[in-house]
């Protein structure tokens, strides 16, 4: 009995421990798990200290010429894109042979590129690339075939160039009458002859052509004319200058003053003038920059014209009618009764109307018959309301009024 009580008294004892000690150990696993998660935090925490912060990598500077190479590719592209668009354009208009001619297009183009044209590519180099792919382009649609005053290089072949691109087929005759008649005969589509120069005034054989063919204006090119002095040897040297007579005359002054030695030989162009200073010991032309390098000539004296505003203006002769732009130059052929006052009197209605006469020329007319022909020049467009009026004043007044074209205007242009 004594030994059941002591057991019993011995299995109470270890109850108690057990439920005594059981909060110790939860607290204590408590304890532990709180002292876990603070050393975690500052594990992290001193990991996150021990990294430094990233710095973006800095990108290289691609070098001149890479950007060059890159550059040269987008410009490859787009100049393409430009050219395809172009012909699309041609292709899809209702006349296409009108719209490649289009000289309003070409002319506002011009417009908007010098403004547009911070540089520092001048204007001229500008012009020149735009033209020659819209040149190219065109010539996707159809080749253009132009007959100028030869032979290449001379002034008129430049201002062909200047119009109608490198990508035209550009076809040198030997005379001015001959540039009409290739027009005349469907051999060309269009032709292109001096008209107008301002130091030597009329060109005579291109007005007289227009009394004797039945073509008109359909364009102008205005080049500003640079003569130079081209030869093989050196100018102590130089005992004959070849020229045609216009360039001749348009540098009397500076040959008078600088070369009185040298005899001045009349050829019938510029370009023909090169060709012989290449080809003769002693012998000098007075030609275009262009021509020095066809021909392999030095530059002996450059810019020897006495006008340094020395202007040719070129026609550009063909079946096209221009739209009115604004800006347009009207020409015509006028045949008045012989007696006095008669010219005064055909006259009154461009005063009467504002427009502005900027050129007048007479030429005797052929034949028994007594009289001029006249050849007026002058400002706007025959759709102009002012102009209709003034024509139809004028046409009362005359036996004859051929209308030979209005087309755009254009400025000189180096």
């Amino acid at each position: 009995m004594a030994k059941k009580r002591a057991t019993a008294k011995k299995a109470a004892t270890k109850k108690t421990t057990r439920t005594k000690s059981a909060p110790k150990r939860t607290v204590k696993k408590a304890v532990r798990k709180k002292s876990s998660g603070a050393s975690t935090k500052k594990a992290t925490a001193k990991k996150n200290s021990d990294i430094k912060p990233t710095t973006p990598a800095r990108k290289k500077t691609a070098t001149p010429e890479a950007q060059i190479r890159q550059m040269d590719r987008e410009i490859l592209s787009l100049i393409n894109k430009r050219a395809a668009l172009t012909t699309r354009m041609i292709n899809s208009s209702e006349n296409p042979q009108a719209s490649i001619f289009d000289a309003a297009h070409d002319q506002e183009l011009w417009d908007k590129l010098m403004q547009a044209n911070n540089g520092p590519l001048p204007h001229a180099t500008v012009r020149s690339i735009f033209r020659d792919v819209l040149s190219a382009a065109r010539r996707q649609v159809k080749i253009q075939r132009v007959a100028y005053l030869g032979p290449p290089y001379s002034f008129t072949h430049i201002a062909a160039i200047d119009r109608f691109g490198k990508w035209a087929d550009l076809v040198p005759v030997s005379t001015i009458a001959s540039v009409f008649e290739e027009v005349n005969r469907g051999h060309a589509e269009y032709g292109i002859v001096p008209i107008e120069n301002s130091t030597d005034g009329r060109v005579v054989d291109t007005l007289d052509m227009f009394t004797r063919l039945p073509l008109q204006i359909c364009g102008e090119v205005q080049i500003s004319i640079h003569h130079n002095l081209l030869s093989k040897c050196p100018r102590s040297e130089i005992t004959e200058i070849y020229s045609k007579p216009q360039a001749l005359s348009q540098c009397r002054d500076w040959l008078a003053r600088n070369m009185p030695q040298a005899r001045l030989i009349e050829v019938t162009s510029t370009s023909t003038a090169a060709r012989l200073a290449q080809d003769k010991p002693g012998a000098a032309a007075i030609a275009s920059l262009q021509a020095a390098v066809e021909y392999d000539l030095l530059v002996i004296a450059d810019d020897i014209e006495d006008n340094a505003d020395n202007v040719t203006r070129f026609a550009i002769i063909g079946d096209e009618v221009s739209k009115p732009t604004g800006h347009d130059r009207t020409a015509v052929l006028l045949q008045i009764s012989h007696s006095p006052g008669a010219l005064s009197d055909a006259l009154v209605g461009f005063k009467k109307n504002k427009v502005n006469l900027t050129w007048i020329e007479s030429f005797p007319l052929r034949g028994p018959e007594s009289g001029y022909l006249f050849f007026l020049d002058f400002e706007g467009h025959v759709e102009d309301r002012k102009v209709k009026k003034t024509l139809e004043e004028l046409e009362k007044q005359a036996i004859v009024l051929k209308i030979l074209g209005s087309y755009p205007r254009c400025e000189p242009r180096e």
